[in-house]
């Protein structure tokens, strides 16, 4: 009974130490939660000035640290390195050709060249056939000045083998007569149908001389034929005799 009631007291003590470690067990995880609790909120506070050290790359390791150089020994001579010698040149041999310098080339002399003159044309030839009226104040375009003046498409034309008697310079009434005569009978015969055109001269600023004839027979020969004209260069005394 004594030997009992000693093992019945040795155990209590073993009980308190037992819910010691238990208790200490349990506080523990409780201590390391809250102390994350508590990082967590001091590095929300200074998030902005942990950033940029979060941000710093870490300092590669240098070649130097991960591969040691072999250690040099001081009493060691230096090497020599033979150089190589240069080849020897060669002279190239040259031909006779490139020895002797080049020819002359002759230049040749240039000859003045002469202007050719075009042969004279022969005279030039045109059809009309188109209708004629009086000339007025407004443009001259197809129409009769007098009895030796027309304009075809805006040119004046000089009959060249017969001269007539102008409204507008007539010196007495016989010789106007002569003039309004002269220029209706123009009028008729280049109305008539087509006629040729034969350049008789070159164009001046009072006209240009023109054959004008139709089916061979010149309008001028008709007009001298028939009392309205004259040849040119005949005395103009007559219209008013």
């Amino acid at each position: 009974m004594a030997k009992t009631a000693t093992r019945g007291r040795r155990k209590a003590p073993a009980r308190g130490k037992s819910k010691a470690r238990s208790s200490g067990g349990g506080l523990l995880p409780w201590a390391v939660i809250g102390i994350a609790a508590i990082g967590g909120i001091v590095a929300h506070d200074h998030w902005k000035s942990i950033q940029p050290m979060l941000a710093r790359p870490s300092t590669p390791i240098t070649r130097d640290m991960a591969e040691p150089r072999p250690a040099v020994r001081k009493d060691a001579p230096p090497k020599q390195v033979a150089l190589a010698a240069p080849p020897p040149k060669v002279p190239v041999p040259q031909s006779q050709s490139q020895l002797l310098p080049p020819a002359a080339i002759p230049t040749p002399m240039i000859q003045p060249i002469k202007a050719v003159q075009p042969p004279a044309s022969a005279a030039v030839s045109q059809t009309g056939t188109v209708a004629f009226g009086y000339c007025g104040q407004g443009a001259h375009i197809n129409c009769v000045g007098d009895g030796g003046v027309f304009w075809y498409k805006g040119e004046k034309i000089v009959i060249a083998d017969m001269a007539s008697p102008v409204v507008d310079q007539a010196r007495c009434d016989g010789e106007r007569r002569v003039a309004f005569a002269a220029k209706s009978r123009l009028l008729a015969l280049l109305n008539a149908g087509p006629f040729t055109m034969n350049a008789a001269g070159k164009a001046e600023p009072s006209g240009a001389p023109r054959v004008v004839s139709r089916d061979g027979r010149s309008f001028g020969a008709q007009l001298i034929n028939e009392g309205l004209a004259r040849k040119p260069g005949a005395a103009g005394s007559a219209w008013c005799a």
